[in-house]
């Protein structure tokens, strides 16, 4: 096989190629309308629980964060406490 019939072999092997996946995209497009109507109930229901996990980390941050906030006040109280005595035992 020389130069010339080598390309042109590639060319209509790529042609048939090209040919072929046209045609499984028309028939995968007609198969559509009953995947789409799953597809957007799984979605809907996969929002739904999108929406659910985010509310469950907001209120996971604000205990988390309150918690801290809880933790540093009381932290810092224990040190006030301790600060009492031993400038009572310097003065």
């Amino acid at each position: 096989m020389n130069g010339p019939e080598f390309v042109i072999t590639i060319i209509v092997i790529t042609f048939v190629f090209v040919l072929l996946r046209q045609r499984m995209n028309v028939r995968h497009r007609w198969e559509r309308p009953e995947n789409d109507e799953r597809e957007s109930a799984e979605n809907a229901r996969l929002r739904q629980h999108v929406d659910k996990l985010q509310d469950r980390i907001r209120v996971l941050e604000r205990i988390v964060t309150d918690r801290g906030v809880e933790t540093a006040a009381q932290i810092e109280a224990l040190r006030d406490r301790e600060k009492l005595p031993q400038d009572d035992a310097n003065g």
